[in-house]
Parts: C-alpha cells; structure tokens; sequence
C-alpha cells in the first residue's frame, strides 16, 4: 500500500494530511508512524518520512519537523535552497512553522491534535501549525498568521485547513480545558457540549479552530471530517491508547510545500 493523504481543494499549495496507512512499520507503529521522538525503529521512520515527501512530490532531506510543545512558538524556515536548517530530529522547541522557500516540506505529526496547514499563494508564503488544545486556546493559530503575514501574507488572502483530528464525540475534557478555553473566549461555551458524567464535557476541538481561523480574518477555511480516536484504521490516537493498553504510540504526518 502506498502513502496517499487526504487533500483538501482549499489549499493552493502542494499537501497532504497523512494517515497511518501506506509505511513500513509495525505492531503499535503500522504502518506509517513518522514520529522521530518514539522507540520505532529509526530505519522504518525514516522511509516513512520519505514515503510522505515523495507522495507530494518533495526530495525526502526537504522535509522539516519540530520538537513540538504544545506552545505558541513559530519558526520561520529560511534554509537555502538544498540545505537543512537543522538536523533530522533536532528540530527547535515549537509548534508552528512558516516559509516563503519553494520546495521545503513543513511537516507536523499528530495522534489526536488539529494539524493545521496554510497557504497564501499569491504572497509564496505557506505554514503549518500543531494546534492541541492548549496551543490553539493559547494562540498558535494566531501566532502562525502573524508570522505569516511577516513574510508578506495578508490574511484575507490565505487559506487554512484543519486535518483529522479527535472529534467532539471521543473527546471527553475536565474543568481545566473548559476553563481555559472560556477564559479567552466567552462564547467558547458553543464547542463544550454536556458531558457523560459530572463535571465534563465533549469539546469540539476542530470547530474551534476553524471558528479561531475565521475571527482572526483568513479568507477560506475548513476542517476535514475525520475522527482519529474513532478510525483506528486510518489514524493513530493518543485518546485510544489511552483508554486502551496504554502501550506505544505511533503519530501520522501532515505537510505542506511552496510548488518549485
């Protein structure tokens, strides 16, 4: 099987929303984990990144990763052309990531978070951003324009997608996620539905971030119906794992490129 991703026809730029199907490795990792961070077999990462890359048509050493923190730092990915601006697995302490570089794969792994992608086309800026609950109530998606729109983007220009990501149905949050998410939005209320047992709730993290991409003034978005704790086919999850063994974890890839 090869690596085919989801794609969304908003998106005016080369991408992929990746899901586990179409690598090499195996048990808790089948098939196509490409998290550099867990204990797979470095060789099996490795081609799975490349399975990724080439999917898109990107030379596998294009593609960039972070160390993601569930933060709101963004980097801007500037490397000449044919040189890495970090070494493979080294990446910097962040969630997000822009460039108006052709040929440079932006690349966020996900089990559960929203992987967010952007393109401004007319501007050649794209970006990618890691948006679990407390990076996006915290702003990376907002962050990500800003540095965006650094590099000449303009925000009613650029279009955004939200990739398969845990759906309102799988995901159950306690005071803490509901607190944070009011404190910066009072009419965040509208993503929290009641809950299956006292005192939580049923958040409905890609609506949020789409309604945060809207506010903040991109000109088209959307968020691909797709739930990663319920298709255990298609996606790894953290929510699954650990309601489950609670054993190892593989993470898909979702990336984004400026077209040569």
């Amino acid at each position: 099987m090869t690596a085919v991703p989801l794609r969304s026809a908003l998106l005016p730029a080369a991408h992929g929303f990746f899901t586990r199907q179409g690598g090499v490795s195996v048990g808790a990792y089948a098939e196509l984990n490409c998290s550099l961070s867990g204990a797979d077999a470095p060789a099996a990462v490795a081609e799975n990144r490349a399975r990724a890359a080439r999917a898109l048509g990107l030379a596998p050493a294009a593609l960039v990763g972070l160390s993601q923190v569930h933060g709101t730092a963004v980097v801007v990915v500037d490397a000449p052309r044919g040189e890495l601006p970090w070494p493979v697995g080294a990446g910097p302490r962040a969630d997000a990531m822009v460039t108006d570089r052709p040929g440079i794969g932006l690349g966020i792994v996900t089990a559960d978070c929203a992987p967010v992608l952007f393109a401004d086309p007319a501007a050649g800026v794209v970006g990618a951003a890691h948006a679990g609950w407390r990076g996006a109530a915290a702003g990376v998606i907002e962050a990500t324009l800003a540095a965006m729109t650094r590099l000449g983007a303009r925000a009613e220009r650029i279009a955004a997608v939200v990739g398969p990501c845990i759906g309102q149905g799988s995901y159950e949050v306690g005071p803490d996620l509901r607190a944070a998410v009011l404190a910066t939005d009072a009419a965040g209320a509208r993503f929290l539905a009641p809950g299956r047992r006292d005192d939580r709730w049923q958040f409905d993290l890609s609506g949020y971030c789409l309604a945060r991409l809207h506010a903040a003034g991109v000109g088209t978005a959307e968020a691909l119906a797709a739930d990663t704790a319920a298709d255990a086919e298609r996606f790894f999850s953290h929510r699954r794992r650990t309601l489950g063994d609670g054993g190892p974890i593989g993470h898909q890839i979702s990336i984004v490129a400026l077209g040569e």
